[in-house]
């Protein structure tokens, strides 16, 4: 009799037990389940995307989890050369028509809301102290490989961003957090400091442009470590220090480093660069202009080039007779000495050649004069002795400017006495070999124009004079 008490008492016990797990689980569930469907909502109404609903309840051998919805912004990849990207931004400018161009093309694909969130999140607490921002100047475009949204490009140019509170605005925490980044344009803001390392490490990361900022102290050697670059725009600054040669090493198109602080001697690499456009105006440079920038890549990229206002001294280099693609050569306002080289004649497509407020001197050489797309040669301010008929006529058409010369029979020029006293001086005869200066031709020249000079093309305003202006770009 005790047996069967004993046995009904299990069973009853064990009864009772699997009916409070089960109402247990089924509660459990319930609670669960509400959890899930609050935190669908929150993250759904963060991110602006779309997420899966909530898996069913497990089963015995539940089948794997879906994968997760794809991200509104992916990590950029250099696109493939079919890509509309490819052109409009990721493209290294190796022509003039899309120089400062390429955003101009995304206008019309700003960021949709939810990749401006997703790629730039974590810097609202910086954006919030910042003024002149309201969610503008971010491009996206389609990614190349995944036909997704993603960040290509950040355009502040003019936005006057700095700090409410009236602080420094460092490019620190900003850029560098900003990894798939490849065009980063910030001129006329008020950016304090310098370029953060972790440029170095962005792999897609082509044009710089932080000119007209409050950049301070010596050249930022972190853009040195950005291989990719082929835009570098540093001007209006108050950078100081030398220019390191690994700044002619970098495979760029442009080099505008004018209106700092820059000083001593350019580096004799500068005939290194690939860059098409280079000025270094406005700045303290001194010393003689590298005879590499006739001897490197510049003699077959090089179109303009900005020499104005520093301290440079000594000879032109003749090499600079083999730039073959030069349209614009200024060295104005310089300490510059010597007679013109003989080899400037084989400048066959200059149009803008300034060498006005220096100490040249001698005879113009006639062969210069008859350049057939020579616009505007300026040499005003120097101590030219002779002028010859084809130059004389260049001087009627309002081509040539030689006031405040030395020639006798020509109007505006210096008195005798100011020339004698610089002709009683030996330290102008300081270039080493004038001889080559006459002999040196590195062309054989058959482009002369005649006796009837008219360009050949309409002169157009150059892009590096357009540099000397803060906002001009």
């Amino acid at each position: 009799m005790r047996s069967i008490t004993f046995c009904v008492s299990f069973l009853l016990s064990t009864l009772l037990l699997h009916l409070c797990l089960y109402y247990e689980v089924a509660s459990g569930d319930q609670i669960i389940g509400s959890d899930r469907k609050a935190l669908e909502i929150t993250t759904g109404g963060y991110g602006g995307g779309y997420y899966p609903a909530s898996p069913p309840p497990p089963e015995h051998c539940p089948p794997p989890p879906p994968p997760p919805p794809k991200p509104i912004c992916t990590t950029l990849h250099r696109p493939h050369s079919s890509s509309s990207l490819t052109t409009a931004v990721l493209l290294p400018l190796r022509y003039p028509e899309l120089m400062l161009s390429h955003t101009h093309h995304l206008q019309s694909t700003h960021c949709v809301p939810g990749c401006e969130v997703a790629a730039v999140a974590h810097q609202l607490q910086v954006f919030r102290t910042w003024t002149g921002y309201s969610w503008k100047g971010l491009f996206c475009d389609a990614h190349p490989d995944f036909n997704q949204q993603a960040l290509a490009a950040v355009d502040f140019n003019g936005f006057k961003l700095g700090r409410k509170d009236g602080g420094s605005l460092p490019l620190y925490g900003f850029i560098d957090e900003l990894p798939d980044i490849t065009v980063f344009h910030a001129n006329s803001n008020n950016f304090t400091g310098s370029v953060p390392k972790k440029v170095m490490t962005l792999k897609y990361f082509f044009e710089l442009d932080l000119s007209n900022n409050k950049l301070s102290g010596q050249f930022p050697m972190e853009v040195l470590g950005a291989t990719q670059l082929t835009f570098l725009d540093l001007r209006f600054n108050s950078l100081c220090g030398t220019v390191p040669p690994g700044v002619f090493n970098l495979d760029v198109d442009v080099i505008f480093i004018n209106n700092n602080n820059f000083v001593q001697k350019l580096p004799d690499n500068l005939g290194s660069t690939p860059a098409l456009y280079l000025t270094f105006a406005n700045n303290k440079f001194t010393g003689q202009i590298p005879r590499s920038i006739g001897t490197g890549n510049t003699s077959e990229n090089l179109i303009e080039v900005l020499f104005l206002n520093n301290h440079l001294s000594g000879c032109l280099p003749p090499e600079i007779g083999r730039l073959k693609r030069a349209t614009v050569f200024d060295v104005s306002i310089n300490w510059l000495t010597g007679p013109i080289p003989q080899s400037f004649q084989c400048l066959t497509k200059i149009a803008l050649l300034n060498l006005a407020q220096n100490q040249f001197y001698g005879a113009i050489p006639e062969a210069i004069c008859k350049l057939p797309d020579l616009s505007k040669f300026t040499l005003s301010y120097n101590y030219i002795t002779e002028v010859g008929p084809e130059c004389r006529k260049l001087i009627g058409k309002g081509i040539l400017d030689v006031r405040m010369n030395c020639i006798i029979d020509l109007p505006n020029q210096r008195s005798k006495e100011e020339c004698a006293k610089f002709f009683e001086k030996n330290e102008y005869h300081t270039c080493p070999n004038e001889k080559m200066y006459s002999h040196h031709i590195p062309c054989k020249n058959k482009h002369y124009s005649g006796s009837d000079h008219q360009p050949t093309v309409a002169a157009t305003s150059p892009l590096s004079y357009d540099a000397l202006t803060p906002h001009k770009l």
